[in-house]
């Protein structure tokens, strides 16, 4: 399936010296989360990391949970946004999957830490982040069912076989982030880096292809 071409983008304007401090606490705040989760983590940790001192940091965000709740709109959001817009071009929109792949694969490359830190908050069971993290993540499964719904596979699966197989492939995206750090020291190779990436692409390019295609 042909990738629609590229086309220029204008140069992004300038960003004020207020806005780089908020993306590098962002940033930080990110990496100890996925590190440590939301309990293991303190916001003097994330202003010792950006090198800031704790009022400075409370310009920007007020508290835990708000700097929390922007690391998750600025890394989870757009990914919905993708979903959404799928959704949108109707039912025949499942012949343009291979680029939604794509796509998805590309805002995860910018936000690697992403994934290990949603890991890391389901599997501590923080009850008290549940609401915030279903927000961002319950949408994401429920465009994801409707796209297998609407796609011309969706008579292969039994009704209720439809919510695995979304999780299935949620596993699948997800899982070669998560178990980046571990593979490293296994193999020594780096899952984050652009042709282990480029390689992952293509394969679920493919098995997308292969569970969702039209049957002949």
């Amino acid at each position: 399936m042909p990738t629609a071409p590229v086309t220029a983008r204008a140069p992004a304007a300038p960003r004020r010296k207020g806005q780089i401090t908020a993306a590098r606490i962002l940033d930080a705040a990110e990496e100890l989360f996925s590190e440590r989760g939301y309990a293991g983590t303190t916001l003097r940790d994330v202003a010792e990391r950006v090198g800031l001192r704790i009022p400075s940091l409370y310009n920007h965000f007020d508290s835990k949970d708000s700097l929390y709740a922007a690391v998750l709109e600025r890394g989870i959001g757009p990914v919905r946004t993708v979903l959404s817009e799928y959704m949108e071009e109707g039912r025949d929109a499942y012949r343009d999957s291979a680029r939604v792949v794509e796509r998805i694969m590309a805002l995860l490359e910018q936000r690697p830490n992403l994934p290990r830190l949603v890991l890391h908050e389901t599997l501590s069971g923080g009850q008290r982040l549940t609401p915030m993290l279903r927000e961002w993540i319950e949408p994401i499964f429920a465009r994801a069912h409707e796209m297998v719904e609407a796609g011309p596979a969706a008579h292969r699966w039994e009704k209720e076989q439809i919510p695995l197989l979304v999780l299935a492939m949620y596993h699948v995206v997800v899982g070669h982030f998560t178990i980046a750090p571990f593979y490293r020291e296994l193999s020594g190779e780096d899952l984050i880096q652009k042709q282990a990436l480029a390689r992952q692409t293509r394969f679920l390019r493919k098995l997308v292809a292969i569970l969702f295609a039209e049957e002949e």
